[in-house]
């Protein structure tokens, strides 16, 4: 089964759900893996008794009928239940013992049936020992489970072996024949309960060994320049939740340790438009991580490629939600350094549609200064750096988010970069020295988003004063609450899966020799 394609919504699955669908996918290449061999054992027989007449059983016609009805059953089962529909695991469990006695019963009964054909019985046992040996390597499942579906499948064998040793249809005596057959089931169960042991435990070593504190990891859903962000869920609770990793190689033990003081700042967010982080915590091997609030939306860089442009009574709606953000964030002291559409989330709350969420606050773009006499290293997103972000590191501050909000602006309304290069450093020198290209949007509009993108951190707006400039411009445009529900209600009808724009932090080297005053 193809594995989901990886979307922008922090949700998925819980663990009861994706342990549901992996039993239900084993039992589908159990159902195949039978259905084959059982139909190459039919079509071996019919063609040995074809070219030897005199070696066909006297009730092998009852024997082939039962055999072509337990294949329909099994294909039944196989296409039309498990490869089209979503069963209970109370019913993938039937199906699993279904299997078991079926296999049991028709091969025991061939067995039985086809004694005049004295290898007959010795091949469906041998058939019985390798389906259950397929089923204890294939299908999870605890080692008590394997030994009672070895046990029901063996079953209808050992009634088979007592038939026969008291009609005495055979030449081999009795007692050898039961307790060879008895013997060959109990050493082939010990091997199912023993292989089902090992796969059913290392599956279990392999789900601890994904567990982040109280956190078990699901399927990796995004990542970026310094680490990944992967679904997971409470193993108490079963919340729904966003785990960021950021590996100790990519920043370093003395970053980190800088990252979990941020986090703790980051804990008491509490604006409505800012991701909520739940937890955060150090693995045993040094793996900083930090839990937050899933997110069942769209990034805004996806949003304009897949819808373009957007209305400008949109955007300033939008735009407003991350100044409210930003205002508070900025209150405590903390930076974003790193605004970008894929760092904003439009959602729906309770109902409520276009709510915006700033994601991946401050954690991973601290600009690091005193690497030489001329150079510096800024980590940052080319397309939306602030021009004192890549002159003068140590001067990034609340205006250097407001320069980002600003390029997300123009990006939505526009439906392309303020600035466009080939290289980091194209972006980084136009950032520096170059005027923004006008902005087609309505006159209010334009000269706000121009004052964000001013050169100067001072000419820039605070986060309040957006916000209240914003609030206060009207358009004729036709977006309102009503055209919001019926985007979001499309949206979901649609049903695809937004794959997570790669817009990854970038680490960009500058020389500052030559460097000039902006």
């Amino acid at each position: 089964m193809a594995e989901p394609s990886p979307r922008i919504a922090w949700n998925a699955a819980s663990s009861d759900e994706e342990a549901r669908a992996y039993l239900q996918s084993r039992l589908m290449v159990l159902s195949s893996s039978m259905f084959w061999s059982f139909s190459a054992f039919v079509f071996f027989m019919s063609l040995l008794y074809w070219r030897y007449p005199g070696l066909e059983p006297e009730h092998n016609e009852t024997i082939m009928w039962a055999s072509t009805v337990g294949l329909i059953l099994l294909a039944i089962i196989w296409r039309m239940v498990l490869a089209r529909r979503k069963p209970s695991v109370r019913t993938l469990h039937r199906i699993d013992a279904f299997y078991a006695i079926g296999t049991g019963v028709l091969f025991g009964l061939g067995g039985f049936l086809a004694t005049d054909f004295e290898p007959a019985p010795y091949m469906t046992l041998l058939y019985a020992c390798l389906t259950v040996l397929t089923r204890a390597i294939v299908v999870p499942s605890t080692p008590e489970r394997t030994l009672v579906m070895s046990i029901i499948a063996f079953a209808p064998f050992m009634a088979a072996a007592f038939g026969i040793a008291l009609t005495g249809r055979m030449r081999l005596s009795g007692l050898a024949l039961v307790g060879g057959t008895l013997l060959v089931a109990f050493v082939t169960t010990l091997l199912a309960r023993s292989g089902s042991k090992t796969t059913y435990g290392l599956r279990q070593t392999v789900r601890a060994a994904t567990q982040l504190g109280q956190y078990e990891l699901g399927r990796q859903i995004g990542a970026g320049g310094m680490g990944a962000v992967y679904v997971a869920h409470h193993v108490l609770l079963r919340r729904p939740t966003a785990i960021k990793l950021l590996p100790p190689d990519k920043v370093g033990a003395e970053t980190l340790a800088r990252f979990e003081h941020e986090v703790q700042q980051m804990a008491q967010l509490s604006h409505p438009n800012t991701v909520a982080v739940f937890d955060y915590g150090r693995s045993a091997e040094g793996i900083f991580y930090y839990a937050m609030e899933y997110l069942d939306g769209i990034d805004l860089s996806v949003l304009v490629q897949k819808y373009g442009k957007q209305p400008p009574r949109r955007v300033v709606d939008i735009l407003v939600q991350v100044c409210g953000a930003l205002e508070e964030a900025h209150g405590r002291g903390l930076v974003h350094r790193d605004i970008k559409p894929a760092n904003i989330i439009l959602c729906e709350r309770g109902g409520v549609p276009d709510i915006a969420k700033v994601v991946d606050f401050g954690l991973v773009k601290q600009v690091t200064t005193d690497t030489g006499m001329s150079n510096q290293i800024v980590l940052g997103t080319p397309a939306y750096l602030s021009p004192e972000a890549i002159t003068e590191g140590d001067r990034v501050g609340p205006p250097a988010d407001i320069y980002g909000l600003g390029a997300v602006g123009f990006y939505l309304l526009m439906g392309k970069h303020v600035f466009e290069g080939k290289t980091a450093i194209d972006f980084c020198v136009q950032h520096v020295t170059a005027q923004p290209p006008p902005v087609d949007a309505p006159a209010p509009l334009a000269e706000l988003i121009m004052a964000c993108l001013a050169k100067s951190p001072a000419a820039r707006p605070t986060a309040p004063a957006l916000a209240r400039s914003l609030r206060a411009l009207a358009f004729e445009d036709d977006w309102n609450e009503e055209r919001a529900r019926a985007w979001w209600s499309e949206f979901r009808d649609q049903s695809g899966r937004h794959v997570l724009h790669d817009d990854p932090t970038a680490t960009i080297t500058i020389s500052l020799d030559h460097r000039k005053t902006a």
